[in-house]
């Protein structure tokens, strides 16, 4: 069943995305799963599909199954997972394979999405994939390579000015004529990501690690691996859920605020665009999540993304600014004892710098003594 934050409960076979009171639903916590029902002879994430609470026909273009690296940084040894091996070259393909997969057995032709770019395009592919109409609406100021990906998959592409929530409120209004497949609102979408938390199980020999550090922008990733680890803790695959350490960009904080007690502060413009989120319609959710674990939040200082995405690339790894914050956060998660040497850490690069080329040659600009 599906329930809202009243409590109220709904069907799964409704293409449901938010409850009777505007309140986002979340699909009931699940039993989990053993490592004898992982389907070792998928090679998706769909190995995992024993753990989704309901059977469908995939629509998959084979996502998940990415590798996790082991890197050390400052003395730190951390597993990275690189996201951008996912089709789109982004972790959201984890929450929209599903998602689309349940709108397309419900008989769902046309759907809509906001997103600042990732997530647009994500949606767009499946969306091809499944032969579903998408229409993706995106902030103007979006990068150029997420919109022409979005178009090249048959998306319509519509422009909204202003901030990122202009475009959020703009779908919103509209979601009464198109079915709404945000990945901010559906709650299949969460059961995507959720299987992170499975994969990551498995890359560590069926282990849980002591922390996951994780970007964050409206909170899917972070409320997937607390659905997920909490599942494996269900059925007793794993002893406790790993300590969820969040990061946001200093410029645009708003779950790090309200988490530390702050006042709100207006938003500022981020080269972290994936997670310039003012507004995230699960926060509630997320501070939650962050608590349960022992867990901690960042905002990491706008001077330091830029450097932080130049210094992971003079590694090999191509990870744009969104994703780059969370080696600025690794340390301040250090120097305030939140991890400690010796600790099995995982981090996510959530995507590649590939979509974020322009933004990558301006701090390489910057960067010119």
């Amino acid at each position: 069943m599906l329930i809202d934050r009243a409590g109220r409960r709904y069907p799964l076979d409704e293409p449901r995305w938010c409850g009777a009171d505007g309140s986002p639903v979340t699909v009931e916590p699940g039993a989990g799963i053993t490592r004898d029902r992982v389907d070792r002879a998928v090679r998706s994430q769909w190995r995992y599909a024993a753990a989704l609470p309901v059977t469908v026909e995939p629509v998959s273009i084979g996502e998940g199954c990415t590798p996790l690296l082991s890197r050390e940084f400052d003395g730190l040894e951390v597993g990275v997972k690189p996201e951008w091996f996912n089709p789109t070259g982004s972790f959201k393909d984890r929450g929209t394979t599903v998602m689309v997969s349940v709108l397309k057995a419900l008989g769902i032709g046309a759907i809509l999405e906001d997103s600042s770019g990732n997530g647009g395009s994500s949606v767009a592919a499946y969306a091809a994939a499944a032969g579903i109409t998408a229409t993706i609406l995106t902030p103007a100021s979006t990068s150029p390579a997420k919109i022409q990906q979005s178009r090249a998959h048959g998306a319509r592409v519509e422009l909204v000015p202003g901030t990122r929530q202009a475009t959020a409120d703009e779908a919103v209004r509209r979601s009464a004529e198109t079915t709404y497949a945000s990945h901010n609102w559906q709650p299949f979408f969460l059961q995507g990501t959720k299987l992170l938390a499975y994969e990551i199980w498995e890359d560590l020999g069926f282990a849980a690690p002591d922390a996951v550090v994780l970007p964050c922008g409206a909170g899917s990733l972070v409320l997937g691996c607390r659905m997920g680890f909490d599942e494996l803790v269900a059925a007793r695959e794993i002893a406790r859920a790993p300590r969820l350490l969040v990061a946001q960009p200093e410029h645009c904080a708003p779950l790090v605020r309200a988490f530390r007690g702050e006042p709100e502060a207006s938003p500022r413009p981020t080269v972290a665009e994936g997670t310039a989120i003012a507004r995230p319609v699960r926060a509630p959710e997320v501070l939650a999540a962050v608590r349960a674990t022992g867990g901690d939040m960042v905002a990491v200082p706008e001077a330091e993304i830029g450097p932080a995405t130049l210094e992971l690339a003079r590694t090999g790894l191509y990870a744009e600014p969104t994703s780059a914050q969370v080696l600025p956060a690794l340390r301040a998660f250090r120097r305030r004892g939140a991890l400690d040497p010796g600790e099995r850490v995982v981090t996510v690069l959530t995507g590649s710098a590939l979509k974020a080329a322009d933004a990558v040659a301006q701090l390489m600009v910057q960067a010119v003594p």
